[in-house]
């Protein structure tokens, strides 16, 4: 018999007692089990092997580098098939280790010698360049030997351009930039090179401080204008330069285009794959508090990178932890403060004149106190890199509309989340979150990231608004009319905001405007009409909304608590500005059903009173005024709602001649007696009043007539609305309505006049 039919057999027999099925399955339970542990045991051998095996590859590849770098060192060599096969194989081993895990800086100097050196050729040094990827910090020492052989001519143009981009890519891990701005004359005269100028703008960009901008340059830079037209890489020089010295450059140059390719995608996703495996995990976001960053890892649902940089300085991480070494002797044999030591916020007053920034900055979004310190100090190269780097952060690595899982879309709303924080804290919008409002607006759902990107929108820089509504507002409008009313709320709570911001902006830069110029007066006057066609605008929004809505109640407060903050710009802002509602909002709430829109209307127009007269009153006293912001229209649109407002509320005489709405409409709507029907006693918002007035105070009487509310009991009834928390109809009536007695003599307090 052949073992397989053994086997078989044997496999087969007919179960004749329970003892030979329990024989049978303890046996194949106990060879289950022996099974398990030996794949287990295999499964672990495995793995240590693994493990072992990358360790002994990484100490292969290290050793293969430092042979690589050897080679390149004593090149060139003559031509020949071995020596292209060798070069081949040590460039391969560079690009490994390079996208692998980073170079050091004394791997990264040697490369930068040999690729700008000329030992080897164009395509040899491109390709060197394009490997410059570093695990840590660049030594400034490096790039300053670098430029050195820029000057010997070494090199051809190719690998001159690779070369600035390659410094644009990694310029926040260059560990000090004094030395390298020491050399900003060299740089400032490779403009005259047509195929480095962009390259050269762009890097010049990120390194100009105020010093650094001569009247000299101006002139060069409008003269290369002028011979090479409206570049927009001269253009971005020429606004830093502006932005700095405002008074050398007086051409109007344009704030809203992005100025500079992505000249630096080459090394961008290496970079982000190197710092991923260098960091540890990143944290949630912290909430922004005054006090020390402690970061504590967490664990994470999905493996991520952090978008935001982990703190540290260059010369900290350099020196800092040498053996033997503490933090007294680090700080006595260095002047500069490492950010990773700051603990307080009287700590960081004491050393706030030798503290030394991140390596990177995007790193001092999660750190209160190094946001403190960009507040105090006027640097504005730090801002600078800021917005820099936070351009290229929102610009390459996180578009939002590219999300394709719950996790990246998730990490990104934590990184908008953060950076919005730091924006409250600084209570500055970020000129790198207009930019990217600007690209992804036209292509944005309403959904995604629906919280972050309103409250963007609220920290948007001020600017001239004839700028902004094509490419900010025009797009929200799209979205806001085709959406939902709770969508419509969040854009006009949104926009409220905005427009607190722009106002807090605007009253704080009119206290330093002291002395009056026309020029000044003409820029005032310009910021002054952006903020009233922000409003207008958003009051075309509300009205067509309001329509769309069904005249929603939920909308309509949020349209008056918009309007709550526009009444009172004069006198909380000292701003010269005053807007009324449009029509078709007023008499949307004059008219309204809910008690508590009409208290809300009464509020806002005892408001409009009181900035009214008070400017008429400042105008008096300085006996000038105003045609731009104070017109007859404005006070002839309030009169026209204050006649309206009484008549609906007091005198039952409501839309005379002249107001917005013809009495003829009530007639059309099946409402004849309709003067009757409005007041404080009878009108929709108020009538359940009415009635639970007479029923508290009159319960003997059989039936009820609202219509018997006169003289005392007119009295009694205001003083029971007024008890019922109607404050802004009480402000309203005491500030408007004059009654000389307890009878229902009744007359207007006298209207604003125009004259």
């Amino acid at each position: 018999m052949s073992p397989q039919k053994k086997v078989k057999n044997f496999q087969t027999p007919k179960r004749t007692s329970q003892g030979s099925n329990s024989y049978q399955t303890n046996l194949l339970a106990w060879k289950l089990k022996e099974d398990l542990s030996n794949s287990k045991s295999i499964s672990r051998h495995r793995h240590n092997n693994l493990v072992e095996d990358d360790e002994h590859a990484d100490d292969q590849e290290e050793d293969a580098l430092q042979v690589a770098l050897r080679f390149f060192e004593k090149g060139p060599f003559k031509t020949s098939r071995s020596k292209d096969e060798t070069l081949e194989k040590h460039l391969k081993t560079v690009e490994n280790v390079a996208w692998k895990n980073g170079l050091t800086p004394k791997e990264i100097d040697i490369l930068l010698n040999v690729a700008l050196s000329g030992k080897f050729g164009s395509a040899v040094n491109s390709r060197i360049l394009k490997y410059m990827i570093p695990a840590t910090v660049i030594s400034e020492d490096s790039v300053v030997k670098a430029v050195s052989w820029l000057c010997v001519g070494k090199c051809c143009g190719s690998t001159k351009v690779l070369f600035y981009r390659w410094l644009v890519a990694v310029f926040d891990f260059i560990d000090h930039k004094e030395k390298i701005n020491l050399l900003y004359g060299f740089f400032f005269a490779s403009l005259q090179d047509d195929g480095l100028c962009p390259y050269v703008c762009h890097f010049l960009y990120l390194l100009t401080k105020k010093e650094n901008v001569k009247p000299f340059r101006v002139r060069k830079l409008l003269d290369l204008q002028a011979k090479m037209g409206r570049q927009p890489h001269l253009q971005a020089l020429l606004l830093l330069y502006k932005f700095f010295v405002p008074t050398l450059i007086s051409i109007s140059l344009p704030k809203k285009k992005i100025y500079f390719k992505n000249s630096e995608n080459l090394w961008k996703t290496a970079l982000i794959a190197v710092r991923q495996r260098n960091q540890r995990p990143s944290p949630e976001p912290l909430k922004l508090m005054l006090g020390p960053a402690i970061v504590r890892p967490g664990k994470r649902k999905w493996k991520a990178h952090s978008l935001i940089p982990v703190l540290n300085s260059s010369s900290h991480s350099k020196e800092y932890g040498k053996k033997g070494m503490n933090v007294s002797d680090y700080l006595s044999s260095n002047r500069s403060f490492p950010v990773e030591k700051l603990r307080s916020f009287p700590q960081l007053l004491q050393n706030i004149h030798c503290l030394e920034l991140p390596s990177q900055m995007g790193a001092v979004l999660n750190n209160s106190l190094l946001l403190h310190y960009i507040n105090c100090v006027k640097d504005d190269s730090i801002l600078l890199r800021l917005y820099h780097w936070l351009s290229q952060i929102l610009q390459d690595e996180c578009i939002w509309y590219k999300v394709n899982n719950y996790e990246q879309r998730k990490e990104f709303t934590n990184f908008l989340d953060t950076l919005i924080r730091a924006q409250c804290f600084l209570q500055e919008g970020f000129c790198s979150c207009e930019t990217f409002l600007y690209k992804s607006l036209p292509l944005w759902d309403g959904f995604c990231c629906r919280s972050q990107f309103l409250q963007l929108v609220s920290w948007v820089p001020f600017s001239s608004f004839s700028e902004m509504k094509p490419v900010i507002f025009d797009h929200l409008a799209q979205l806001f009319f085709t959406s939902t009313v709770y969508f419509k709320c969040s854009v006009l709570e949104s926009l409220k905001e905005l427009l607190q911001n722009w106002l807090l902006w605007l009253s704080m830069d009119i206290d330093k405007k002291t002395v009056p110029d026309s020029s000044l007066e003409t820029t005032f006057g310009g910021f002054m009409n952006s903020l009233s066609q922000l409003i207008h605008y958003v009051g075309w929004l509300s009205t067509n909304a309001m329509r769309l809505e069904s005249n929603s109640t939920l909308l309509l407060h949020f349209v008056l608590d918009f309007y709550e903050k526009v009444c009172d710009i004069y006198i909380n802002y000292n701003l010269p500005l005053v807007v009324v509602f449009p029509p078709g909002i007023f008499y949307l709430a004059l008219l309204s059903l809910d008690s508590s829109i009409l208290n809300q209307l009464c509020y806002i127009m005892h408001r409009y009173r009181k900035n009214l007269t008070a400017a008429k009153k400042h105008e008096l006293i300085l006996k000038t005024k105003s045609e731009f912001i104070f017109n007859n229209k404005t006070y002839e649109e309030y009169n026209h709602y204050l006649t309206a407002m009484v008549g609906c509320l007091w005198t039952s005489n409501p839309f005379q001649k002249g107001s917005y709405i013809d009495s003829k409409v009530f007639t059309k709507i099946g409402v004849e007696n309709h003067k009757n029907s409005l007041n404080l006693v009878q009108h929709p918002a108020l009538l359940s009043y009415s009635v639970s007035f007479l029923l508290q105070k009159f319960p003997e009487e059989r039936t009820v007539d609202v219509s018997s509310i006169q003289g005392k009991k007119w009295s009694w009834y205001l003083d029971y609305l007024f008890s019922e928390g109607l404050q802004g109809l009480k402000l309203f009536i005491r500030s408007s309505i004059h009654h000389s007695s307890v009878s229902s003599s009744k007359s207007i307090n006298p209207m604003i006049n125009m004259k």
